[in-house]
């Protein structure tokens, strides 16, 4: 397991629960930033997937 995707699954929880605060209380802005924080999460963790393929076929 590549760092990025261990990296982006903690931004990706992190976010999921700023959001369901944000929206729990009504802060529009809380939720919109818990959202675009999971984005960035599963964007890192689809990175850091593609660097740990790239490097498994880079050994074989």
């Amino acid at each position: 397991m590549h760092k990025d995707q261990i990296k982006g699954a903690a931004k990706d929880i992190a976010g999921s629960a700023k959001e369901g605060i944000g929206k729990a209380v009504g802060n529009d802005r809380l939720a919109a930033e818990g959202a675009a924080e999971r984005v960035e999460g599963k964007i890192d963790k689809g990175v850091g997937g593609l660097k740990d393929a790239a490097r498994q076929a880079l050994k074989n």
